[in-house]
């Protein structure tokens, strides 16, 4: 190589250097990685830059000697002199990438990833308060999703240019378990005609009442979303945090609404705390206006309580896996395995306090067919209380409530765990093919054949404490006083009438001596149907409903019945004339 060539060196790597950063500049728009230390995506990028550079530099070297005649050994021997600091870059970027990943592995830091979670134990009976049935998530994600697009689905103005995102976030909004998803424009065209007006609305599904609505933010007085992960260009939600938050790591925003319904996307901030790459935690959060764009960046304790989730399910699992894991040690979690427990697959999530908490079993390492207590973990402050309490996991309770429905193909959700009567019980939603609920089931912990099933959550319950009295197992005195407040009739069947209601046949029971009929579906109570006039009944109905002309029974069971009708507490009006439908 000439002395001449070797002169023109300095404008050489400029041009390479320019070339490069044109090329890293793309790059970091479309992939997004955080400058920072902690971020492996971090790594990848500067390492792919340094080759990058080298790649460019070398062509525009062979450019600029191409017409003159070197030997390719002196070419090579002037581009490695040339690129030695760039090769010395990227052999001290791999070093340092696997020291990292070595001072981070479990091997070497088992006591840390173990004290990454800080597990209280406490007490099932007196700590889990019986939860109202309007506090108890009835619906799963996937029905919620159901639910919402059906709802997208009836507005003509919206569903020809909008879908609603497959995030259905579980929230406390107004005292209310509610799952909220943003929507979604339907493609680039679609962003093009819409984007100026932002996402116009989004989507709400209560929990208990299973009502789906189309929130409007003109109707709220907002304009519409203009930040969302379905914008382009410097409006899509991880660009703006990147430009904005260059060097913070950030685990997958989420939409809530605050108090008075105005969306923000909550933006966990994560950290590593052991090593270079292990111990994945939060420290913060940044709160984003779904329609200004305003942001501010809280710290984890400092988050506003209207947000209710901050730590994700995933994490605390993980975090409590590594906490079960590594109770005594490396070694002992790979042989011998004393006192090591583990999450059970799956988790649901449970409204309380204005809070949202996660709940999983708990199992040991060893089996994986029974439970031996669960975990609840509120979702914002990450306090976490394991409860003793043995008995099935949550997929024996899911196929024991999906047997006594497996006529009708329903699936079971996966159950939360509940204190009803004082009994550890999984509640279960149970859905058809659809991923409609249809019905309700509860199944004991410790005797998961004992199995509850009804139309309503009431039924559901009045059927499953009945089983408990009837196998001798004690229930709290409020358990007791709700099954006494109960009406209980007695009476010999008089009529029955049949009637087809949303695809399911109803039975219509009247008794000698009422003109009162009581309601009951098949699907709730197979035995419904061989009833005959004739035959002595005990009916169970709420005191809310005990007045009305047509009753929707809680359960009806055959026996003995004194003549006339025995009524144990308030009964319905005999003298009233409301017909129920007609007979098919």
């Amino acid at each position: 190589m000439s002395d001449s060539q070797a002169k023109r060196t300095i404008p050489r790597m400029l041009i390479s250097l320019l070339i490069t950063l044109v090329i890293g500049g793309v790059w970091f728009y479309v992939s997004l990685p955080a400058i920072n230390l902690h971020n492996t995506s971090f790594y990848s990028f500067v390492f792919v830059l340094l080759l990058v550079y080298i790649l460019v530099f070398m062509i525009v070297l062979g450019a600029d000697t191409g017409k003159q005649e070197i030997h390719l050994r002196e070419y090579l021997s002037f581009a490695k002199s040339q690129c030695k600091i760039v090769v010395i870059a990227i052999v001290a970027l791999i070093a340092l990438f696997i020291v990292g990943q070595i001072l981070s592995a479990p091997l070497f830091r088992a006591s840390s990833y173990h004290n990454l979670l800080k597990v209280e134990t406490g007490d099932f009976a007196t700590d889990i308060k019986p939860v109202s049935f309007d506090e108890i998530p009835m619906l799963d994600e996937a029905s919620a999703s159901v639910l919402g697009d059906r709802k997208l689905g009836e507005l003509s103005d919206m569903v020809s240019q909008f879908d609603v995102s497959t995030d259905y976030t579980q929230i406390n909004y107004q005292g209310r378990p509610v799952r909220v998803a943003s929507l979604a424009y339907g493609d680039f065209f679609k962003w093009f005609l819409n984007t100026k007006e932002g996402l116009p609305a989004y989507i709400t599904v209560d929990m208990v009442t299973q009502e789906a609505n189309v929130v409007r933010l003109s109707d709220l007085g907002l304009e519409g979303m203009h930040y969302s992960p379905s914008e382009y260009f410097n409006r899509d939600l991880n660009r703006f945090l990147r430009f904005h938050y260059p060097t913070y790591m950030f685990s997958s925003p989420h939409l809530e609404i605050d108090e008075d319904g105005q969306p923000w996307w909550v933006c966990p901030r994560e950290t590593r705390t052991i090593g270079l790459f292990g111990g994945t935690d939060i420290i913060g959060a940044v709160l984003l206006n779904a329609s200004t764009g305003e942001h501010i960046y809280y710290d984890v304790q400092d988050i506003p309580t209207w947000v209710d989730r901050v730590y994700t399910a995933s994490l605390i699992t993980q975090q409590y896996d590594f906490y079960g894991t590594y109770v005594n040690g490396f070694i002992n979690s790979m042989l011998g395995q004393k006192d090591v427990t583990v999450t059970t697959e799956n988790f649901n999530y449970l409204a309380m306090d204005d809070d949202v908490y996660m709940y999983t079993g708990i199992t040991s390492a060893s089996s994986d067919q029974s439970n031996i207590g669960f975990l609840l973990s509120n979702q914002r402050t990450k306090e976490t209380t394991y409860y003793p309490a043995p008995g099935a996991i949550e997929s024996s309770a899911q196929r024991s409530a999906e047997g006594i429905v497996q006529d009708l193909g329903y699936k079971a959700t996966f159950p939360l765990l509940l204190n009803i009567g004082g009994q550890p019980t999984y509640f279960m939603s149970l859905k058809d093919g659809s991923d409609l609920v249809k019905m309700y089931a509860m199944v004991n912990v410790s005797q998961y054949q004992i199995v509850a099933q009804g139309t309503t959550v009431a039924a559901c319950e009045s059927d499953y404490i009945s089983q408990l009295q009837q196998r001798g197992i004690s229930v709290t005195s409020d358990a007791a006083q709700d099954i006494l407040e109960k009406t209980s009739v007695e009476g010999t069947v008089a009529e029955i009438r049949t009637a087809v209601l949303e695809g399911d046949s109803w039975y219509y029971v009247r008794l000698d001596g009422t003109k009162t009929f009581y309601a009951m579906a098949a699907s709730a109570d197979r035995n419904v149907v061989i009833l005959n006039v004739g035959d002595n009944v005990t009916i169970q109905v709420s005191p809310e409903d005990s007045k009305n002309a047509i009753v929707n029974a809680l359960s009806i069971s055959t026996g003995t019945a004194p003549d006339p009708v025995k009524r144990e507490t308030s009964a319905p009006a005999p003298g009233d004339e409301t017909a129920p439908p007609t007979e098919e």
